[in-house]
């Protein structure tokens, strides 16, 4: 027993062990499976969960009143696991069983949110339980999204195949459940999400030109953690460390100090 739970732990790359215990971190998902003696080997998350359970606990609720599911970038993923098949691979099993939903926000096509399909129901029940189109969603989330795992959906798809009206799907899009795509088509979104895409893009902007400045534009990971940011990297700086590191925005150079990160101008 003693053996496994050490191939278990050992799961766990050193950057988790260094983050600093919430509620939702990994070293404490990782802690309960200690404590049952039972468990299967199996069971241990992969380590794209594993890095998905650590980046969701960078999410900032208090921010939002805690009317959005946590919300990770599939990039910044990238910044934990190093190898894209691997995290590409394990993040498509995961959709395809329905633990996660996969969001396209449309500001940018490379960039795609990652939320845990659980709370993304629950949040988007409690945003709209008040509205006249609560009986609509409600349908949508248990017909739709209960059988279908894509991140959008057809007008034949809704029409014929779920037995939506068209007034229904606008009760949809009005409520934030759905975002047009195309004509006769829609993303699937997250009511509010708005304000995460404004301050995410602000965030990154600012962090960026906090390197920019920095000598030969670079600085020590360590060192720009732990400076005071302005209130326009409202999201977190770990959380946007993550997102310009995932997104190859800086590159990223081992020294006897600690990870360098330099701005990537090519």
């Amino acid at each position: 027993m003693d053996t496994a739970m050490n191939r278990k732990r050992n799961l766990i790359p050193d950057i988790f062990r260094k983050v600093k215990r919430r509620k939702f971190g990994i070293v404490e998902a990782f802690d309960s499976l200690e404590k049952k003696e039972t468990e299967n080997y199996e069971d241990v998350p992969n380590d794209t969960k594993a890095a998905l359970i650590l980046l969701a606990s960078l999410f900032p609720r208090k921010l939002f009143d805690d009317s959005l599911p946590p919300i990770v970038l599939k990039h910044q993923l990238y910044s934990i696991v190093k190898d894209k098949t691997t995290v590409d691979r394990q993040l498509n099993e995961m959709k395809d069983v329905g633990v996660v939903r996969i969001i396209q926000f449309g500001f940018d096509t490379d960039v795609f949110g990652v939320v845990f399909s659980e709370d993304y129901k629950s949040k988007v029940l409690a945003a709209t339980a008040a509205s006249e189109t609560a009986e609509t969603v409600q349908r949508f989330l248990q017909t739709v999204l209960g059988t279908c795992m894509d991140m959008g959906f057809s007008e034949k798809q809704m029409l014929k195949e779920f037995s939506f009206r068209d007034q229904e799907i606008t009760q949809l899009v009005n409520a934030g459940v759905l975002t047009v795509r195309d004509v006769g088509s829609w993303w699937l979104a997250i009511p509010g999400a708005g304000r995460f895409v404004k301050y995410f893009m602000k965030g990154r902007k600012t962090v960026l030109g906090m390197i920019r400045k920095s000598k030969y534009n670079e600085v020590l990971q360590s060192e720009l953690e732990i400076r005071k940011v302005t209130n326009a990297v409202k999201l977190g700086i770990q959380y946007h460390v993550h997102d310009i590191v995932g997104a190859e925005l800086v590159k990223c150079i081992p020294t006897s100090s600690g990870t360098l990160l330099r701005l990537n101008n090519t």
